[in-house]
């Protein structure tokens, strides 16, 4: 297919078949599967490109909660998705004598907004995912190597020399998007692109993340307690704080943050464009070997034997880019989760927001009209960023306040002097700031929302799709002349 941008024709709609936009989705990470099992529900064609060979169980946990909830009942894995999580009502922060400091609570959050937290080991929910795409949807081994787009398609080249054609194309490929790469590329050559989107993602900490393998009693008898025992360690001048959550396989999945200043930054600039794995992990481990961890035993388990519980292959070195984008799209192309916002995982909001992102997209893909023109699908997109932007904002706000709170600076002992005697109904003020933003699917059946605080206005929810339309129409019709009968016949009755 030749990509021509200057195709801006009408198409006439009326000799046409019903054809719904086509989307590629770039990178299979949580956002691309989530994207992709939406528009397989809504029977939109879709096809997912993931440049890894193969999909390996990286990663740490996961928090989601109330905000999620809805996509989940509505897609039927919600069910499955509590059987393999943990319930999670405090998050309890400790200092380097395994004290506890204080704790931020969590209850009450099915009766004011519908859903409890969960703590759910990130390979498990991606398995979950995974299996609602069909597999012959899923492509790996797909490097980008150039991507095209104008006013009659898109048009993905790779590097093992095949391409794709579609509609729509969408960037789920994380921090260091090729398909952002490829869209910010062109814009900046057409003057188009804001300064700030040109600039290297920031980066102000550095982890370690993974799972321990399933563990006895005797060895972490937390790992017994129905509760998912999740707490974050604070160094004593040190640029460290360390988090550990007990999963409902019985593993302890655990997260070792470095905070960096100007040299540690240096030191670790090389990891900046490295891929997840344990080749660049080992150093850090025997760096933070003798960090004590809360396991409800009194021997004095360290991150050492964490690490020593963990597969090596499981244990992954990782760059904590902060940053949200201002371009989100551009004529056929979008972006969504950590390709346009980048948040630290300290706020536990990564994953739920790319989450959002997909819902909010899909409903506005699927309220497309039969052979949507590039002009309506970037008033599309532009629609998606409008309802979501203030969101991630928030989002960005919060998470940057949690990391803060973790470290080694003063300001991060004021935050937690602040939180250890913050009121509770200053608590609940800020869970309603992000709690009262449940999105839900436009095209699925909704679900009761039994939470006395009702969710947020959705706009993209109005979005309907071409055939739904068509009924409307024609019942709308129907109506009308079902009216004109009735009256005439009230007309002649009279007479």
């Amino acid at each position: 297919m030749e990509i021509n941008p200057a195709v801006t024709f009408q198409h006439d709609r009326s000799i046409m078949y019903a054809k719904r936009p086509k989307v590629l989705i770039v990178g299979a990470g949580l956002a691309g599967l989530s994207l992709g099992m939406l528009l397989h529900k809504a029977g939109i064609p879709f096809e997912i490109y993931e440049r890894a060979l193969e999909v390996k169980p990286l990663g740490s946990a996961m928090y989601f909660n109330a905000t999620t909830a809805p996509m989940f009942k509505q897609c039927g894995i919600y069910d499955e998705f509590v059987s393999v999580s943990k319930p999670v009502s405090t998050m309890k922060i400790c200092n380097e004598q395994r004290q506890l400091e204080y704790m931020i609570q969590f209850h009450g959050h099915e009766e004011l907004f519908g859903a409890e937290g969960y703590i759910v080991a990130r390979p498990k929910l991606y398995d979950i995912l995974l299996r609602q795409i069909p597999q012959e949807h899923l492509h790996l081994g797909k490097k980008v190597l150039s991507m095209d787009q104008g006013g009659n398609g898109v048009l993905l080249r790779f590097s093992d020399g095949t391409e794709a054609e579609g509609d729509i194309l969408v960037g789920a490929d994380g921090a260091y998007s090729a398909v952002r790469q490829g869209l910010y590329e062109k814009l900046k050559k057409e003057k188009r692109l804001p300064t700030g989107d040109g600039l290297p993602l920031p980066f102000s900490t550095v982890c370690l993340v993974g799972q321990t393998r399933p563990l006895t009693a005797e060895e972490f008898p937390d790992i017994e307690l129905p509760d998912c025992q999740f707490r974050t360690a604070v160094g004593t001048n040190k640029p460290y704080a360390w988090k550990t959550f007990t999963t409902a396989q019985r593993s302890v999945c655990f997260i070792v943050m470095q905070f960096l200043d100007m040299e540690s930054s240096k030191d670790n600039d090389a990891f900046r464009n490295s891929e997840w794995g344990p080749e660049a992990a080992q150093a850090m481990c025997e760096q933070v070997r003798d960090f004590p961890v809360i396991s409800g035993s009194e021997k004095g388990v360290t991150m050492g034997d964490i690490f020593d519980w963990t597969p090596k292959d499981l244990i992954s070195k990782v760059m904590l880019e902060e940053k949200v984008f201002d371009t989100w799209f551009d004529c056929r192309t979008v972006l969504i989760g950590d390709a346009c916002h980048k948040f630290n995982p300290s706020g536990g909001v990564g994953a739920a927001n790319a989450m959002h992102d997909a819902i909010v997209l899909a409903n506005l893909i699927n309220g497309l009209p039969f052979h949507p023109i590039a002009d309506e699908i970037e008033g599309a997109f532009r629609a998606y960023k409008r309802e979501r932007i203030d969101w991630v904002k928030k989002a960005y706000s919060s998470s940057a306040v949690l990391r803060t709170m973790a470290g080694p600076t003063m300001a991060a002992k004021m935050v937690r002097y602040i939180a250890k005697r913050i009121p509770a109904w200053a608590m609940r003020k800020a869970e309603l700031r992000v709690l009262s933003n449940r999105p839900s699917v436009a095209y699925l059946p909704p679900q009761e929302d039994k939470g006395s605080i009702r969710p947020f206005f959705q706009p993209s929810l109005s979005a309907r799709a071409p055939v739904e339309e068509e009924k409307t129409k024609v019942v709308g019709s129907f109506e009308e002349k079902k009216e004109e009968v009735q009256v005439a016949v009230q007309t002649s009755k009279a007479v």
